[in-house]
C-alpha cells in the first residue's frame, strides 16, 4: 500500500462460531494488508480493526469475505453479536437464533456504537446483562435485557424487558428497538439513557410483539 493512500477502518471477524477463531487463509488474507511494523486491535467485541485502501475497500472487503471472514463497518453502528462460546452444541445453545439475530441487526446505524450480546443459557458467559441489549436463552424461548453498562462509576445491569419470546418474537422485538433509537435517539446519546429517557410502557408501545 502506498503512503499517501487514503485508509479506512473496517471491523473484521470470523463470525459466530464454538469461540472466536480465525484459520490459516484467514490470518494469510488479513496480513497481506499489514506492513512489517503494522498492530492488529483486538476489540472486547472479537473484532479486528483492519485499515485498508478507501478506493480497494469493497474489492478487500469481497476478498476477505470469501475466506470466511465478516466485515462490519466501524463507528456508529451496531456491533456484531458478543455471544457465549456455545459449549453443549450447535442446537441446544440456540447458535442458529445468534447467527439470524447477528445478520438482522449488525452494521445498522444508530446515534452512538451499540452492543448486542448474547448467551445461550442462564449461566450467562455471553454477559447480556452488562450489554445495551442482551438476549438469554432460557430453555426453547429467549429473555431480552435493556440498558446495561459496563463501565464507569454508574456501571449498572440492564433490566428484563420481554421475556418467553419466541424466535420470531425476539427478532422483531430487537430489530423495534434498535429502529426507534435510530429514528429518535439524540445525537451521541447512549443506548441507557435513551433506556431511562422512555419509560417501558412508552417502549412497549412501540413494538409489537
Amino acid at each position: 500500500m502506498k503512503e499517501s493512500e487514503t485508509k479506512v477502518t473496517i471491523a473484521v471477524n470470523g463470525g459466530i462460531d464454538f469461540g472466536s477463531k480465525l484459520n490459516q487463509k484467514q490470518l494469510v488474507t488479513i496480513a497481506k494488508y499489514l506492513k512489517e511494523d503494522d498492530t492488529l486491535e483486538l476489540t472486547t467485541f472479537q473484532q479486528l480493526y483492519l485499515e485498508v485502501p478507501e478506493e480497494k475497500k469493497e474489492e478487500i472487503i469481497q476478498e476477505l469475505k470469501q475466506v470466511g471472514l465478516f466485515c462490519y463497518p466501524v463507528g456508529n453502528y451496531v456491533k456484531s453479536l458478543r455471544t457465549c462460546n456455545f459449549c453443549k452444541g450447535e442446537e441446544e445453545e440456540g447458535m442458529p437464533v445468534a447467527k439470524e439475530l447477528n445478520n438482522r441487526v449488525a452494521g445498522k446505524p444508530v446515534p452512538i456504537t451499540l452492543k448486542v450480546a448474547y448467551t445461550g443459557c442462564p449461566i450467562g458467559c455471553g454477559e447480556p446483562m452488562l450489554n445495551d441489549i442482551g438476549v438469554m436463552k432460557i430453555r426453547d424461548h429467549y429473555n431480552l435485557y435493556f440498558g446495561g453498562k459496563a463501565k464507569g462509576r454508574d456501571a449498572e445491569v440492564g433490566f428484563l424487558f420481554l421475556e418467553n419470546l419466541t424466535e420470531k418474537q425476539l427478532y422483531s422485538a430487537v430489530e423495534q428497538i434498535i429502529d426507534l433509537y435510530a429514528k429518535t435517539g439524540k445525537k451521541r446519546e447512549p443506548f441507557y439513557k435513551f433506556i431511562k429517557r422512555n419509560d417501558k410502557a412508552s417502549l412497549l408501545s412501540n413494538i409489537a410483539v
